[in-house]
């Protein structure tokens, strides 16, 4: 059950990082602190030294941040008991962010840090931290409970295109003559010069069949089906009728139009 949980925190963090929008900012982070050079590395860095040790520095503390946020955080919800828990993982963060910066300083700079200044090193570190923390799981908690709003639009056939403005309704039935289809709608119909397979094509999210070789119909324009044989047509809503072929008759008992 851990092992599964692991694996399942693992991914996320993979997907996480590795979506661009993440690496997007993780990249204009590092090139901000790269040109400004904070903390003297400006002066004690080149160009490309400092975006390395920013890099360095701006990834390791967000994959650490992350995780540690993700394991502590991830299973609690409620407010009063959030508070003390991103305290803790803001202070595991900056804890573990002063052993980086400890770690890649002295292979940078040569130096061992000062017993006299570390005390403040380290409380600044962790104090950043903590506020990060805090920032980033309002942030993430603000998301959840305020999804981004479905988008409900419905994407017009682009058949309708092709037809004249006041008989662009909803789509009824297609059906071949000669080297022409009337596209049938609610509105009326048209001869357009194309293939009835074209034709099917352009239809869009419009949930329908190609009920014969020569006929294609909208199954939510059906006001009901009639048995003829070993055949069947389908009553449309607008009054006409389209004959379907025997073929044919599983898409029709499929959508729940025959028994």
């Amino acid at each position: 059950m851990k092992s599964t949980a692991l694996q399942l925190a693992l991914r996320e963090w993979r997907r996480h990082l590795l979506n661009p929008l993440t690496i997007t900012a993780l990249a204009g982070v590092t090139a901000v602190l790269a040109l400004v050079g904070p903390f003297g590395t400006i002066q004690s860095l080149s160009l490309p030294e400092r975006a390395a040790y920013w890099g360095v520095l701006v990834v390791s503390g967000y994959v650490g941040g992350y995780l540690i946020s993700y394991a502590i955080l991830a299973r609690t919800t409620a407010p009063k008991h959030r508070i003390p828990l991103v305290l803790l993982a803001g202070i595991l963060t900056g804890i573990a962010m002063t052993a980086i910066v400890t770690a890649l300083n002295i292979p940078v700079f040569g130096v061992l840090p000062s017993f006299t200044n570390y005390p403040t090193f380290v409380a600044t570190t962790v104090a950043i931290s903590v506020i990060v923390m805090a920032v980033i799981d309002m942030f993430n908690r603000n998301l959840r409970q305020h999804p981004a709003p479905v988008e409900t639009t419905v994407q017009t056939p682009p058949l309708l295109d092709r037809l004249p403005f006041d008989k662009r309704g909803p789509l009824v039935a297609l059906s071949v003559e000669d080297h022409y289809v009337r596209v049938q709608t609610t509105l009326g119909d048209e001869m357009l010069l194309m293939r009835l397979a074209d034709a099917i094509r352009e239809v869009g999210h419009t949930t329908g069949a190609q009920v014969h070789r020569s006929h294609w119909a909208a199954f939510d324009q059906v006001a009901k089906a009639s048995r003829l044989g070993d055949r069947a047509v389908l009553h449309m809503k607008t009054g006409i009728d389209v004959p379907v072929s025997r073929a044919n008759l599983p898409k029709l008992k499929e959508a729940g139009l025959l028994p």
